[in-house]
């Protein structure tokens, strides 16, 4: 899961090697917080929020084959 949330962002970023994803256990749930470089953060973001929202719908699909509650979070 941690992968996938990592790739997408880098295919769209300028700066694929300053994105980085920290996951953070809870009980019944994790978040995964996305870091990027500052500019970069109009790109995850999108037009009305549409990549970030869309990121978060494929990771939410991904963990109800898991069984989890997942939570995306974009850390500028």
């Amino acid at each position: 899961m941690r992968d996938l949330i990592e790739s997408l962002p880098q295919q769209i970023v300028d700066h694929p090697d300053e994105v980085e994803v920290r996951e953070l256990l809870k009980p019944g749930s994790v978040t995964y917080e996305i870091y990027v470089a500052e500019e970069d953060t109009g790109k995850v973001i999108g037009k009305g929020g549409r990549i970030i929202n869309a990121l978060r719908t494929v990771a939410k699909a991904a963990a109800v084959r898991e069984g989890q509650r997942v939570f995306v979070e974009l850390i500028a």
